[in-house]
């Protein structure tokens, strides 16, 4: 059990004070209550879905909590409450929490996943590792298998390496020509540029014999994607959306999804229990040496450079995939 805290001590966390603003403030330590982990973060993955609120939409409320849309941590266990009992002070983990763009934060132990000498050293944002873990597992890929995937940024592209490694027919379709190349490196057999709705249909049809594909997963998020993404699955196909779709409703084709007798998985995980599966199947995954995402982690910053990451998963530049935050 922790010992009762300082009040006045302080930490440093990002704040985002309007639309496409922020700053680094001082803020009260989190305390964790019982069942609760505080972990003294090394870093924090940034997310894309990060990207609507720092537009500044009309529901967004500004300032936001300290350290608020950050969660994508892990750290160093410095602090636990009444009754945790799987990990200690010292324990390098990563969390699923919500506000870890600051030098700490707090977790329930349910949603601390320890990670091992093996990884001493090495940035690992467990839940966005931990999110493709858990759709692949939805996506219910498997050996001889025609999959799309509709976008590679960090997500298609583990979604690629998981894909292939099962033995399934990788189809990459990216907009930058340097995604397209990462695609080839993680095992998709044939990348096309997403460019001309026809073109690709047309060349995924000549890539399948006119059948098309047995999963395809769209990882973009926006409207156009998620339609080439049903109209390049073959009938009785599935669909799995795992692009996170946060900024209006959108259109699907209904007369194709009936027609085709699709079967269609949203894919985003929402049970906590879940989440911590994927991440420690992550972990996993790591160790043995599956996967190793060090070359999709492209692009470090400051916490004080909280909105030069955020601009730049925005505007992807080239060679840009995914932006880590350092506390230190």
């Amino acid at each position: 059990m922790t010992d009762v805290l300082d009040q006045t001590r302080t930490m440093r966390a990002a704040v985002v004070t309007g639309p496409g603003r922020m700053e680094v403030r001082d803020a009260p330590l989190p305390e964790p209550g019982p069942g609760q982990v505080r972990v003294r973060l090394e870093g924090c993955g940034v997310c894309a879905s990060n990207l609507t609120p720092w537009a500044g939409p009309d529901w967004m409320i500004f300032p936001t909590e300290a350290g608020g849309m950050g969660h994508e941590g892990w750290g160093v266990v410095d602090g636990i409450g009444e009754g945790v009992s799987s990990v200690k002070a010292g324990d390098r983990v990563a969390i699923l929490s919500h506000h870890s763009y600051a030098e700490y934060d707090v977790a329930d132990e349910a949603a601390v996943v320890a990670l091992p000498p093996a990884l001493d050293g090495q940035p690992f944002p467990g839940e966005p590792l931990g999110c493709a873990f858990n759709i692949f597992r939805r996506s219910g890929i498997k050996a001889g298998d025609t999959v799309a995937i509709v976008g590679i940024g960090f997500l298609g592209a583990v979604l690629t390496r998981l894909a292939t490694d099962a033995g399934a027919h990788v189809i990459a379709i990216s907009r930058r020509p340097f995604s397209l190349d990462l695609a080839s490196r993680m095992g998709a057999a044939e990348t096309l540029p997403l460019e001309d709705h026809y073109a690709i249909i047309s060349r995924v049809g000549e890539l399948t014999g006119g059948g098309f594909c047995d999963v395809v997963i769209e990882a973009v998020g926006k409207q156009w994607p998620l339609d080439l993404a049903a109209e390049l699955t073959k009938e009785r196909g599935r669909l799995v959306i795992a692009g996170y779709h946060q900024d209006g409703p959108r259109q699907v084709n209904m007369q194709l999804w009936n027609w085709r007798g699709l079967d269609v998985v949203n894919a985003h995980e929402r049970d906590p229990a879940v989440y911590a599966r994927g991440v420690r199947e992550a972990v996993e995954a790591v160790v043995s040496g599956r996967l190793d995402p060090a070359p999709l982690f492209t692009h470090s910053y400051r916490l004080d450079q909280l909105d030069q990451a955020l601009d730049a998963t925005r505007d992807r530049p080239d060679g840009f995939l995914k932006a880590l935050v350092m506390m230190r």
